[in-house]
């Protein structure tokens, strides 16, 4: 039996993409392949050239990663094809039914407009909060607050918090994507949420309220579990989960027409989590009790030491189980960089926890962890008041501060001087001035004529007169 040929060595540079590409770090590579990761790293600094069946073996997985590669982005081209397709049919659907006939027409009965809340008039509020909820494994894209639209084909970048149902860009080589386990995924039954629909035009009757309450319900409880791995602090999950879905209740008609709401309130809830001026606040400086359990406890600390952003990261793509592309686009990131930073977490992880160095351990593990904490989110009413009275107080606050700056301005127009007043020069010594001397004594005929005007200033006439003589 003949061999296949071996393929030609990649260029160094190529090694090491394709490697960075498939999210695999040199010592992983190294397990495949037979070899150290001294050499796996020499053959990508090109210090050394691949030889013998260990090089063959290298050079045959590179040539599967590039194939597998090439495939994906296939993929993700067909799943772009496939959006632009569906929003040109969302744009023009009385043109399908013209084309499709009179009987196609006659068949599709006109659905009733669900009344909007109030600040919520005239948004189809219904249509992306059921597909993004209920069909998980639909596919969509997101554009949070802090990402950009993103084409997705499965649904798992962000359609549900947690989703994991074959990542897009993630881990192309087998056995590296990690299995769903409960705790960082909603666990929702096929009769608890609605059934995707099929066209844009047959919204079911669902107020705002109704639909928040569903993206509620399911985004909700995984969401605080993966905001406390986060950050290690129970209150502030909690409180990073309720301010995100109060945003999305301020923000209602921009999220609903979001292709992925769940994915909006999964950023919005990372960032709060993740604002440094959380520790400054006198309720998150002291530390809160750790897990019972030894390896709980070591395998938190392990994540709290990581930058903030590696721990996103690896939180997102092995924890939650986003692709490696959705994830670099809700960090703000190239997806070279969020390689970068999966590959360093990783490498810390294993270095402080040698049995979690594979990505599906590491996955179960973290969802154990979340599940210890036993978080509940609040009820979705509480939320609905808790956002609209911040709403309130909010712009209450800005016409006080508003009225105030009126009357302080009135108040400096009408006090402010309206011409130029010079300022009075200081004073100087005059010189060459004799000093002034006081008086000598008063002769006798001075006494006696002060003598006579003082008794005359008080019994005599009310003024002098001479007197003759």
């Amino acid at each position: 039996m003949t061999r296949p040929p071996t393929p030609p060595v990649p260029p160094p540079t190529t090694r090491r993409r394709l490697r960075e590409t498939a999210a695999l770090t040199q010592a992983q590579l190294a397990a495949r392949v037979g070899v150290t990761r001294d050499t796996v790293r020499a053959w990508e600094s090109g210090r050394t050239t691949p030889r013998g069946r260990r090089a063959e073996a290298y050079v045959r997985l590179l040539h599967t990663l590039a194939e597998e590669r090439e495939r994906e982005k296939a993929r993700e081209r067909e799943n772009e094809r496939e959006g632009e397709r569906e929003r040109e049919r969302e744009k023009g659907p009385g043109a399908e039914r013209a084309e499709a006939g009179p009987e196609a027409a006659s068949e599709e009965a006109p659905v009733p407009e669900p009344e909007p809340a109030s600040g919520c008039e005239g948004v189809p509020v219904s249509v992306p909060v059921v597909l993004a909820v209920g069909a998980v494994t639909a596919g969509g894209g997101r554009n949070g607050p802090s990402g950009g639209a993103d084409g997705r084909a499965d649904g798992s970048g962000g359609g549900a918090p947690g989703a994991v149902v074959g990542r897009v860009g993630a881990d192309p080589v087998p056995g590296l994507v990690p299995d769903p386990v409960p705790g960082l995924v909603p666990d929702a039954a096929p009769d608890a949420l609605p059934h995707p629909v099929p066209d844009g035009d047959e919204a079911p009757a669902m107020t705002p309220a109704q639909a928040f309450d569903l993206l509620y319900g399911f985004a909700a409880p995984a969401l605080v579990r993966q905001t406390y791995l986060l950050t290690g602090r129970r209150e502030l999950a909690r409180e990073s989960v309720e301010r995100a879905f109060q945003l999305a209740w301020e923000r209602w008609p921009e999220v609903a027409r979001d292709r992925d709401p769940a994915g909006w309130v999964r950023a919005a809830a990372y960032e709060y989590a993740l604002s440094p001026w959380n520790r400054w606040r006198r309720r998150h400086r002291s530390p809160e009790p750790p897990p019972p359990d030894t390896a709980d406890r070591a395998l938190l600390d392990t994540l709290l030491r990581l930058p903030p952003s590696y721990r996103r990261t690896l939180l997102l793509h092995d924890g939650v189980g986003v692709g490696l592309s959705e994830t670099a686009a809700e960090t703000e990131a190239s997806t070279p960089a969020t390689a970068h930073r999966l590959m360093n977490a990783r490498e810390a992880v294993a270095d402080r926890l040698p049995g979690l160095a594979e990505p599906g351990t590491l996955h179960r593990r973290l969802a154990e962890l979340a599940s210890t904490a036993r978080l509940r989110a609040a009820e979705p009413p509480a939320v609905r008041r808790g956002s609209e009275r911040r709403a309130r107080f909010m712009a209450r606050a800005a016409i006080a501060f508003t009225a105030a700056l009126i009357g302080t301005t009135t108040l400096a127009l009408r006090t402010a001087p309206t011409h130029y007043e010079p300022p009075v020069s200081p004073g100087e010594t005059v010189r060459g001035v004799p000093p002034k001397v006081a008086p000598g004594p008063l002769s006798d005929d001075e006494l006696a004529l002060r003598q006579k005007l003082r008794d005359e200033a008080q019994a005599g006439p009310e003024r002098l007169v001479p007197r003759p003589g």
